[in-house]
C-alpha cells in the first residue's frame, strides 16, 4: 500500500552527507511506490515553541508566524515521517528539532496526526556508535509518546567532510530501508 511520506532533513549543509542519506532514502521509498515529500528545515525559519499554548487558534497550527505554517500542512497529509539528521552534540540540531517541538501544536490543539510510522537517519563525526545513543533514544522517546512504530535506524559514524558518506554502506542502508517501508 503507497505511503505519503515526509522527510525532515535537519542538516545546514546543502549536498552534503545528510542530504545523500535523505535522497537515497526517497529513491528507495520511490522504488517502491511510496509518495516522498522533503522539507529541508535548515532552508525554514522555524521559531522554537514558547509554549503559549494558542496552537491552532489564529489561523495556523502555530500562533508564531514562521515557517511551521509550511510544514503542518506536510504533517497532515503524511502517514509516515522520516527524520534525516546530523547529530549535534550527541542529539538533534536545532535547525530540525524546532520543527519536532512545534509537534506539541497538536497536542494541544487535540488534532490527531494519520502519522503512524517513522525512521531515523542519522549521520555523525564520531566513529564510536554508542555515541549516538542520545539522539536515538529521543527519537524512541518521541516515537513512542506520539504512539509511531519506529520502522528503522539507520546510524552512519564517522562523517567529517561532504561526501564521506560515498567511502560507507550508508546510502545503501538508507535506499534498503525506504524500499522496505
Amino acid at each position: 500500500m503507497s505511503k505519503n511520506i515526509l522527510v525532515l532533513t535537519g542538516s545546514p549543509r546543502k549536498g552534503g552527507n545528510t542530504d545523500k542519506l535523505a535522497d537515497a532514502f526517497i529513491a528507495g521509498a520511490k522504488q517502491a511506490g511510496h509518495t516522498t515529500v522533503k522539507f529541508t528545515t535548515a532552508e525554514k525559519h522555524i521559531k522554537g515553541c514558547i509554549d503559549c499554548q494558542t496552537c491552532f487558534s489564529r489561523g495556523s497550527a502555530c500562533s508564531v508566524p514562521d515557517d511551521f505554517a509550511n510544514l503542518a500542512p506536510l504533517l497532515e497529509q503524511a502517514d509516515m515521517v522520516v527524520f534525516v539528521t546530523p547529530m549535534y552534540w550527541f542529539s538533534f540540531p536545532v535547525q530540525i528539532k524546532a520543527a519536532i517541538d512545534k509537534l506539541y501544536s497538536y497536542l494541544i490543539a487535540k488534532r490527531t496526526l494519520k502519522i503512524k510510522k517513522c525512521a531515523l537517519l542519522v549521520s555523525g563525526g564520531v566513529q564510536d556508535e554508542t555515541m549516538f545513543e542520545g539522539i536515538v533514544k529521543s527519537y524512541k522517546l518521541i516515537a513512542e509518546f506520539l504512539s509511531w512504530k519506529d520502522r528503522g535506524v539507520v546510524i552512519v559514524p564517522g562523517l567529517h567532510d561532504k561526501d564521506d558518506i560515498l567511502k560507507t554502506d550508508g546510502l545503501k542502508r538508507a535506499e534498503t530501508l525506504g524500499k522496505n517501508i
